[in-house]
């Protein structure tokens, strides 16, 4: 199906993906193909699909260390999917709790042939115990008071929280001081990225934690 208001591929899309871009590339198509169908994404979405999205999922991974990741409420794949594309040094848990976003996830990880992505139908408190990763990342699941006491248990000792965020990024951390003044945290940061390849600024939340 060719929709002719899909966004081109920007120039910062090959510089962030390196040799992973034609992965990255098949994600963008099966998304134009299948996104709207399942209700992975909105047909306004297609026009910033690259901008917003994958390049916006990318830029998270230019900060996260080889290891273990779990993404929070993972959806269509942002940023989880577009991590494990770009980081095959990483092994990503995408944890989504609708049926039909884990099914889609589940898939595009076998189209795309990726060794390093397991689904977990699951909430973030619903993950059993005994699970902890070296990075928690999620995008548009919660402000930080609520997410950064959802996704602590994960996050496994000297491990770091990375969020997407928005342009109120900083009154969000405000808002979160009681949640994020304790000792265990050894540095909060908030982080905009994204000039240095040409793209939208984005704004980060990284918290990392003591060993």
């Amino acid at each position: 199906m060719k929709h002719s208001s899909v966004e081109q591929e920007p120039d910062a899309a090959a510089l962030l993906f390196g040799e992973r871009i034609d992965d990255a590339r098949r994600l963008a198509e099966h998304l134009v193909e299948f996104g709207e169908t399942l209700g992975l994404i909105g047909p306004r979405e297609l026009e910033r699909l690259w901008t917003r999205h994958l390049v916006n999922s990318a830029l998270v991974g230019t900060l996260i260390r080889p290891g273990t990741l779990a993404d929070i409420g993972s959806g269509a794949g942002f940023p989880g999917l577009v991590l494990a594309i770009m980081r095959p040094d990483v092994t990503c848990t995408l944890i989504e709790p609708m049926e039909r976003r884990a099914t889609w996830l589940r898939e595009e990880a076998d189209r795309l042939g990726l060794d390093n992505v397991e689904v977990l139908r699951a909430r973030a408190q619903d993950v059993p115990a005994d699970r902890e990763f070296q990075t928690v990342t999620a995008r548009a699941v919660s402000a930080l008071k609520k997410l950064v006491p959802m996704t602590r248990r994960l996050v496994a000792p000297s491990g770091q929280m990375v969020f997407l965020k928005g342009q109120r990024l900083d009154q969000e951390i405000d808002d979160a001081q009681a949640v994020l003044s304790g000792k265990e945290f050894v540095s909060v940061e908030s982080l905009t990225v994204g000039s240095e390849y040409n793209t939208e600024e984005t704004r980060i939340f990284r918290a990392t934690l003591g060993s």
